[in-house]
C-alpha cells in the first residue's frame, strides 16, 4: 500500500454510468450514519448512502477548488489504495439543477402526500424518495448560488 499517496482515486457511479471521475484530496458523504469525511489512506469500509449534499475537494495548480453534488440513495465504498467509489441512484453537480424544475417537482410530491391516496406502502414510498430528493436537490442549488 502507498502510505505516501495523498490523493484519493474517486468515482460517482449511477444507473446511467460514470458520473464523475477525478483524482482529488477529499471527499463528504452523507451516509446513515452521519457525515463521514475521507481523505487519501482511509480505512476500507461500506456504508449506506443518505440524500443530501457531497462535498468534494480538489488541490491543483489553480490551488483548491470545490464540488458540490446533491445524491440520493446509494452506497459508499472505501477501497485499499485510496480508491472510493460512490455508487447512487442519482448524483447531480449543484451547478446543474434547474431550481424551477426541482421546486415545481417538490410541489407535486407534497400535493400527491397531502392527498393521501396510496394504493401501496411502495407507492408511497417511490413519493416520499422524489419529495426528500428535491429537498436536496432545492438546498444544494440554493447553497452554491450564495458561494
Amino acid at each position: 500500500m502507498d502510505e505516501n499517496k495523498h490523493t484519493i482515486d474517486f468515482r460517482i457511479v449511477t444507473p446511467e454510468g460514470v458520473t464523475y471521475e477525478s483524482e482529488i484530496r477529499q471527499v463528504t458523504v452523507p451516509t446513515q450514519d452521519g457525515e463521514i469525511t475521507v481523505l487519501a489512506n482511509h480505512t476500507p469500509l461500506v456504508s449506506l448512502l443518505q440524500p443530501g449534499e457531497l462535498l468534494i475537494k480538489k488541490a491543483d495548480e489553480q490551488g483548491e477548488s470545490q464540488v458540490h453534488l446533491a445524491i440520493s440513495d446509494g452506497v459508499l465504498e472505501v477501497r485499499p489504495h485510496s480508491e472510493v467509489v460512490v455508487l447512487a441512484d442519482t448524483a447531480e453537480r449543484a451547478e446543474h439543477i434547474d431550481l424551477d424544475r426541482a421546486e415545481a417537482a417538490r410541489e407535486r410530491a407534497l400535493n400527491m402526500l397531502a392527498d393521501k391516496k396510496f394504493e401501496s406502502d411502495i407507492e408511497y414510498t417511490k413519493v416520499r424518495a422524489l419529495l426528500d430528493r428535491n429537498l436536496v436537490r432545492i438546498k444544494v442549488a440554493r447553497r452554491r448560488r450564495r458561494l
